[in-house]
């Protein structure tokens, strides 16, 4: 039987689901939210290594803008409606202090995800929001007209008015983001834009990282080239794996990978299309796009050679492979000697002005070869999804389906590291639901 009771039928108990709920209930609306775990808020309390960067805290409005990557200009309704100081202070207000790190981002004092949790869940419960937790829905039931039920797995029907998807993506699947939303909406007469990790770690075709596993590198620069095309160019911290590379600048280098490599693959299916969460690295037919390391950022060539000039000035009388201990780690020299082509154990005094020039470019400019990315399971974000051409940036309200709403990862949005992926979750929950509830009531 289905229930007759009007309501917003909420799907997925994330960050999104959790803001849309709580809005609907707020302005008006009788909310059940649908959760399939155990918990609400699974991959909310891996973000960000368990302490969750809820939001960035950049005064510019246009700096939320710049760190979006896909469809920016569908946020802008939603970012002005909603913006970071709104999240601050409702999270503040709800029992969980924040604290504002470098990069301007926003963590909870207690450096714990739980706490901003348990912020929503007591937010969500003062709203008076139904929460179903073990309660996945196999499909969502339309007419001609617009939306009217749900099916739980169970095979129950719930009615409602309006239903807001918030099902995530596909990355890190354990979480439960495993692309339901796209199922709803495909069946619903939705276009789903190609899937694939961002925020993912990148392997490269050289093998020498594997021999420095585990090193990380601070204050480098990292720019990414396809060609004579700059992709991305970042300061910060990156580590090397068994694979390739992974850290903060490869992350947000690798949101700007598959953009250029999709104009450039002649019609080939993109391995993206494979089932996520394959354990198959993507994107691998790309061999044209370079990573190159700075490792001294700070110091022009001009200065650099100074550098060495003093260095080897210094250490004229050791072998080349001892006199490097106060440029690299230890762990990279080996690396520096061999990529530089000079006899490690040439005297320093003997190494010529067009060695030591080739040594100061290769410093500035450490070359590694995009192999492709890591997989789903891996990925921090999911890039592609549900198109925003047939979501009204207004209200998140589909233009194929009325009553039926979107929000968050589901949608063709990603942002950079630093808490705009949550700001965009943030925005477009408290949008999908304040708009949901607001049509229902005939405002």
């Amino acid at each position: 039987m289905v229930d007759g009771m009007k309501q917003v039928i909420v799907i997925g108990g994330g960050a999104a689901g959790m803001m849309a709920a709580y809005e609907a209930a707020m302005c008006g609306g009788k909310v059940t939210l649908f959760e399939k775990n155990e918990k609400l808020g699974k991959k909310l309390f891996i973000t960000g290594k368990g302490r969750c960067n809820v939001c960035n805290a950049a005064e510019d409005m246009e700096v939320l803008f710049q760190n979006v990557c896909t469809n920016r200009k569908f946020l802008y309704s939603a970012f002005y409606t909603w913006d970071n100081r709104a999240v601050m202070e409702l999270l503040e207000k709800a029992g969980c202090p924040l604290k504002i790190e470098r990069g301007d981002r926003v963590f909870p004092v207690s450096d714990h995800s739980s706490d901003v949790i348990g912020a929503f869940k007591r937010l969500l419960d003062r709203a008076g929001v139904k929460v179903k937790l073990n309660t996945g829905v196999k499909e969502i039931v339309c007419d001609e007209v617009g939306f009217k039920a749900v099916r739980l797995s169970g095979g129950e029907l719930v009615g409602g008015d309006a239903c807001i998807i918030c099902t995530g993506g596909v990355s890190y699947p354990s979480t439960g983001s495993t692309g339901d939303g796209y199922v709803f909406a495909e069946k619903l007469g939705h276009e789903l834009v190609d899937r694939h990790p961002a925020l993912v770690p990148l392997e490269t075709k050289e093998k020498w990282p594997e021999e420095v596993m585990g090193l990380s590198l601070k204050n480098v620069g990292l720019k990414m080239t396809r060609g004579k095309k700059v992709l991305y160019d970042g300061f910060g911290e990156m580590m090397f794996t068994h694979f390739g590379v992974t850290g903060p600048l490869v992350l947000s280098a690798s949101s700007f990978y598959y953009a250029e490599v999709k104009k450039k693959k002649n019609g080939k299916k993109a391995d993206s299309e494979k089932k996520p969460g394959s354990k198959e690295s993507v994107l691998e037919y790309c061999d044209e796009t370079n990573l190159w390391i700075d490792l001294k950022p700070a110091l022009s060539e001009e200065q650099l050679d100074h550098r060495l000039l003093r260095e080897f000035e210094e250490n004229k009388a050791k072998h080349f492979q001892n006199a490097l201990g106060a440029l690299f780690p230890s762990k990279l020299i080996p690396i520096m000697i061999r990529l530089s082509g000079i006899d490690p154990n040439k005297k320093v005094s003997e190494i010529s002005h067009e060695e030591r020039e080739r040594f100061g470019k290769l410093i500035k400019n450490l070359p590694l070869t995009v192999k492709g990315t890591r997989d789903f399971a891996e990925a921090i974000i999911t890039q592609g999804g549900v198109s925003v051409k047939q979501v009204n940036p207004s209200t998140m309200e589909s233009k194929v389906m009325p009553g039926v709403y979107f929000a968050g990862e589901v949608l063709d949005l990603d942002a950079m590291t630093g808490g705009f992926n949550l700001q965009i979750a943030w925005s477009t929950g408290y949008l999908a639901g304040k708009s949901a509830a607001e049509e229902i009531r005939g405002e």
